[in-house]
């Protein structure tokens, strides 16, 4: 009997973004599926995270065809290029939160007014029932002990953290991660990565960029090798880190000393 594979939740069809004459998507397909990890690794500069940002609209692709849950963002046909009306991608991207490097928390709020702020000001969900899934979501995150510290009180892991259960308070399909533990001190982020992984295995799908083959190695169930605004590869932990079929990802996987064995 044949299995089917889960249904996509993002579909990306030649997406292509430029900063004047700088290309650094020249037409880029995934696909993501319900309850997949999957990480794009590759040099700086591959267009990793402008990858992420084109996904959730912050920034625009100028090309090429994005669905999420089967709704058209953008499209592409023979003779034009249209991008759905910012409602739309407002309430899409309500429902793709993505987590920064740096956090970005409201310095000026607990860690719960933190966390509620999405349910509350962009779901408008009445205050009681937005404080009830904010400490859900801390909990989730071991945080909740931390509920009404300020930003300043806490270490770059527990902000972290919170930024993670202020994403998770939106109740989303699909959160996309912009290498989040690039800013933390060593001893930090394992932690981290072991709340982004125990989410996985409870079968939320993440999209995650990172630099740390540790991490990659660990979670994905898919792998996308991103250099020069393609995706060079794409296969399983093994297909990347054993196999790799080309001679640039042959290249940067040894170089990285990220080989396995």
């Amino acid at each position: 009997m044949t299995i089917e594979p889960p249904p996509p939740v993002i579909t990306l069809e030649q997406i292509y973004k430029s900063y004047g004459d700088n290309a650094v998507l020249r037409g880029v397909d995934l696909t993501v599926r319900q309850g997949e990890a999957v990480f794009l690794i590759g040099p700086s500069g591959g267009g990793k995270s402008t990858l992420l940002r084109c996904i959730n609209f912050l920034e625009r692709p100028e090309a090429g065809t994005l669905t999420f849950l089967g709704e058209t963002l953008c499209s592409q046909n023979r003779t034009n290029f249209s991008i759905a009306p910012e409602k739309q991608l407002r309430r899409a991207r309500s429902r793709m939160p993505m987590v920064f490097q740096q956090f970005n928390l409201f310095s000026h709020r607990t860690v719960l007014e933190n966390v509620m702020e999405g349910p509350v000001t962009v779901k408008k969900m009445p205050k009681n029932a937005g404080v009830g899934l904010a400490r859900e979501a801390l909990d989730r995150v071991h945080m909740l002990q931390k509920q009404d510290h300020y930003p300043d009180q806490l270490s770059g892991g527990q902000k972290q953290r919170v930024a993670i259960a202020r994403a998770l308070a939106m109740e989303p399909p699909v959160i996309l991660f912009d290498e989040p533990t690039s800013a933390l001190d060593p001893e930090l982020v394992s932690g981290v990565q072991t709340i982004i992984s125990d989410l996985s295995n409870q079968g939320l799908t993440l999209l995650v960029v990172t630099h740390d083959p540790a991490f990659v190695q660990s979670t994905a169930h898919k792998v996308c090798f991103c250099d020069d605004g393609h995706i060079l590869e794409s296969g399983t932990v093994s297909d990347i880190y054993t196999n790799p079929r080309t001679q640039r990802v042959q290249k940067f996987i040894l170089s990285s000393g990220s080989r396995m064995t």
